[in-house]
């Protein structure tokens, strides 16, 4: 596993239980009646995206380059 490929996957899964938890103080705070609440759904919502495509690309990369033959 590369340097590049560690950092990703370390990086990643944090990104993503932070984007949920964010999610779920968003929601709670009344999404809709408050500005800061659905801001903060929004900055959730795209955090978990960030962390699972990271700890996605960590998981594909791992195993090295696919060829043609494979």
């Amino acid at each position: 596993m590369s340097g590049g490929t560690l950092i990703f996957a370390i990086v990643g899964p944090i990104a993503l239980i932070v984007g949920i938890g964010t999610m779920i103080v968003a929601i709670r705070g009344g999404v809709g009646e408050n500005p800061k609440s659905t801001a903060m759904l929004i900055a959730g919502m795209m955090a978990a995206a960030f962390g699972l495509l990271l700890t996605a690309f960590a998981i594909g990369t791992a195993g090295g380059p696919v060829g043609a033959a494979q």
